[in-house]
């Protein structure tokens, strides 16, 4: 079986020789297995392992084969045998949240890198068995103003980045803190200033996605919308507008034969109004003109979906690509025409959360209901006056 994972901090592009049959999705309730059975479109959910854990990321590298899951208070695990059995692999890891999973590729050999909450990089060139710190990201000037709104209001490690020319050149993504650069394997970094005043400064920074055509072509997207650098992170520009359908961006993808076709994903309304309206309005939105005007992906997904789409993964095979999603309320849709079309193929998994968006948006509805019940309450005694 072809295998690819679903996770909202950990790897989300993989190259297949064929389209994926089995996927492993990162939930509130553990490592979710869904598989598709031989010759046929249907999917089902055919097992979990890591049962009742909050599974912050998810990574699959590609030298052994090997899985790694990062795991919401227990830290790090890894699996040699396709995610049937897990084991713990934190020899060197100091904090037990790691939030976000990377892998960068040296010819033949793969680093894996490790994001914590609170927020610390390490690094493993032995496959997951040992772990060292990058230990220069705790002198970047205003480490210590790092914060993450909700509570315990702790910052992490988003995201990392290689530019595909420097193997030596690093972007590090803090959640909410900085946008940061290092161009000596992780020795020291110093923070990209990619903000202007057109918008809040609030450094709220999601990933760093190189245009495969053009690596001068920088895009980051986070809480204030989409950036983007036409050379090589030198200026910066800001692409997000009303028109664009989403308010809280965080997957993105540059297919590389779509053309210079932009994939977005992620809420139409910012997480705090979550808490008010219990429905994330989240989208898959795409720009065939460089990110200049967006339109709305529909073909199979519902106009207006209220849980959070926490996770994407794009998946490409010689002549196609796709991509899987997952959102807060367990829902997992799957399209493997480009994105022009998509199918609902598994319900009911388990939260797909990144950290507390769940929690937000079912705090949302029961505020909801509750002002419903409310108001049906008062119009009943009037009725009755």
């Amino acid at each position: 079986m072809v295998l690819a994972c679903l996770s909202p901090n950990g790897v989300d592009t993989y190259e297949f020789a064929q389209q994926p049959d089995r996927l492993l999705v990162a939930t509130q309730k553990g490592v979710v297995q869904v598989e598709r059975k031989p010759d046929a479109q249907q999917w089902s959910v055919a097992g979990t392992n890591l049962a009742d854990l909050h599974i912050s990321s998810l990574m699959r590298e590609p030298v052994h084969g090997w899985l790694f899951a990062g795991v919401h208070g227990r830290g790090l695990y890894r699996s040699k045998d396709d995610g049937t059995s897990w084991q713990p692999a934190m020899n060197g890891l100091a904090h037990e949240h790691v939030f976000s999973l990377s892998l960068i590729r040296k010819g033949s050999d793969v680093e894996l890198y490790a994001g914590t909450e609170p927020a610390h990089l390490y690094r493993s060139a032995d496959n997951g068995e040992t772990w060292q710190e990058l230990a220069a990201l705790q002198a970047v000037p205003g480490r210590e103003n790092w914060n993450f709104p909700p509570p315990p209001h702790i910052a992490h490690v988003k995201h990392v980045a290689r530019d595909p020319r420097d193997p030596r050149k690093l972007y590090v993504c803090v959640e909410q803190g900085a946008l940061l650069v290092s161009d000596d394997a992780g020795a020291s970094f110093r923070e990209i200033h990619f903000q202007n005043e057109t918008y809040k400064l609030n450094k709220d920074v999601h990933r760093v996605v190189f245009n495969p055509h053009d690596p001068d072509e920088i895009y980051v997207p986070g809480g204030d919308g989409i950036s983007r650098s036409c050379d090589g992170g030198r200026t910066w520009e800001h692409l997000t507008t009303p028109e664009m359908r989403l308010a809280y961006p965080d997957q993105f993808y540059i297919p590389e034969a779509a053309g210079g076709d932009l994939f977005a994903v992620g809420g139409g309304t910012p997480p705090n109004m979550w808490r008010q309206t219990g429905n994330a309005r989240t989208a898959v939105v795409i720009s065939k003109d460089r990110g200049q005007t967006w339109q709305q992906v529909r073909g199979g997904l519902p106009e207006e979906i209220a849980g959070n789409f926490e996770a994407a993964t794009m998946m490409t095979w010689p002549g196609g690509f796709g991509f899987f999603t997952g959102s807060t309320d367990g829902e997992i849709y799957a399209s493997f025409d480009q994105g022009q079309s998509w199918a609902l193929i598994a319900e009911n998994v388990g939260a797909v959360s990144k950290c507390v968006h769940a929690r937000n948006i079912e705090m949302g509805r029961a505020a909801v209901r509750q002002e419903a019940r409310k108001a049906a309450q008062k119009d009943a005694q009037s009725k009755h006056n």
